[in-house]
């Protein structure tokens, strides 16, 4: 239970972090936003696992914490450039 708050949390923050980065308006509310960073994260994991082999299972690390925000600024734009938002 606790891991899905904590997901839920960091989500939170790196989606906030994503919009606030991002040039021009994204119009998401703070449930959006969660959601946001939660995918932005699952991104940059399997950028990251992809390109190093032996990332998995590695605790935390602000260049994770940095490539989710990367990551949820890839999925803003892609929405963008797909019209979705």
């Amino acid at each position: 239970m606790f891991a899905f708050i904590w997901m839920a949390f960091v989500g939170l923050i790196v989606g906030i972090l994503a919009r606030f980065f991002y040039p021009g308006q994204v119009p998401l509310n703070w449930f959006w936003s969660i959601l946001l960073g939660i995918a932005g994260s699952w991104l940059a994991g399997m950028v990251v696992q992809a390109m190093t082999p032996g990332a998995r299972g590695k605790p935390f690390h602000p260049a994770g914490f940095i490539a989710s925000v990367l990551g949820a600024m890839a999925l803003i734009f892609l929405a963008r450039v797909l019209h979705i938002m």
